[in-house]
C-alpha cells in the first residue's frame, strides 16, 4: 500500500422527494444556507442543492431530488452534526423542533461524552445534533436529558444580516455545572491512556443502537 490517507467525514448527501420543504427546514430551523444548486443532467431531470453553515466547507449537506417516497432509510441510521453551543442551546433546539410539523421521534439523550438531540427530518431521515462534553465515557451509554427551558430563536434577523454576525450564544454554563479548570482536570490524557468509565446513572443502550432506535424510532 502507498501512503495512508488521512480521512474525515466532510458531508452527507440525501435523496429527497420534496426539495423545497427540506431546504426550508434545514435553513430555517437548523440555520444552514444554500451555497449552490443546479441540475445534475438534462436526461435525469434531477437537481442537487448544497447547504452549509460554515465558510470553511462549501457544503456539509447536499440534497438530490428524485426520491420515490419519504421514510426511514434501510441502511442509514442518522446523520450527526456537532455544535459548539451550550446545553441550554440544545434544549432550546428541542423546543423549536417540537413546534415544527412533520418532525418526529425527538429524543434528547446524554451519552456522557456528548449531549444529543435525535429526531427525524421532514422526510424521515434520522438526524442528530450534539455537543461534546469534557468527559470520556465508555460507549454505548445513554439516558434522557432534562426538560427544555426556552426557545432558541430570538428576534428575526434584519434583512442582509448574516447568521454569523447576527447569532448569539448563551453563556449559561452547561450541566452539570463545573469550572473550566475542573473540566480540564477531568479530561483524560490521550497519551497516558487514562479513561473515565461510565457512571452508574448511564443506562446501557447497546440494544437500542443495534435496533436503530437512537435516531428516535419507538
Amino acid at each position: 500500500m502507498g501512503r495512508r490517507l488521512d480521512l474525515e467525514v466532510a458531508h452527507a448527501v440525501l435523496h429527497v422527494c420534496d426539495a423545497e420543504a427540506m431546504v426550508d427546514f434545514y435553513t430555517r430551523v437548523l440555520d444552514f444556507e444554500v451555497t449552490d444548486r443546479g441540475p445534475l443532467g438534462s436526461a435525469s431531470g434531477e437537481e442537487i442543492i448544497f447547504l452549509s453553515q460554515t465558510a470553511d466547507h462549501h457544503h456539509q449537506l447536499a440534497l438530490i431530488t428524485g426520491r420515490d417516497s419519504p421514510g426511514r432509510s434501510n441502511n442509514l441510521n442518522h446523520v450527526a452534526f456537532r455544535s459548539s453551543g451550550t446545553l441550554d442551546d440544545l434544549r432550546a433546539l428541542k423546543v423549536d423542533l417540537e413546534a415544527e410539523p412533520g418532525i418526529g421521534n425527538i429524543r434528547p439523550l446524554t451519552h456522557g461524552n456528548a449531549w444529543s438531540v435525535y429526531f427525524t427530518d421532514p422526510e424521515g431521515n434520522g438526524v442528530e445534533v450534539f455537543i461534546d462534553t469534557p468527559w470520556h465515557v465508555a460507549q454505548p451509554q445513554g439516558k434522557p436529558l432534562g426538560r427544555p427551558k426556552r426557545s432558541r430563536r430570538g428576534p428575526r434577523r434584519p434583512s442582509g444580516t448574516s447568521r454569523s454576525s447576527g447569532r448569539s450564544r448563551s453563556s449559561t454554563p452547561a450541566e452539570p455545572s463545573t469550572s473550566p479548570t475542573a473540566a480540564a482536570e477531568r479530561r483524560p490524557s490521550c497519551r497516558s491512556g487514562a479513561r473515565r468509565e461510565a457512571g452508574s446513572g448511564h443506562a446501557d443502550v447497546a440494544a437500542e443502537l443495534a435496533a436503530g432506535r437512537l435516531a428516535g424510532e419507538p
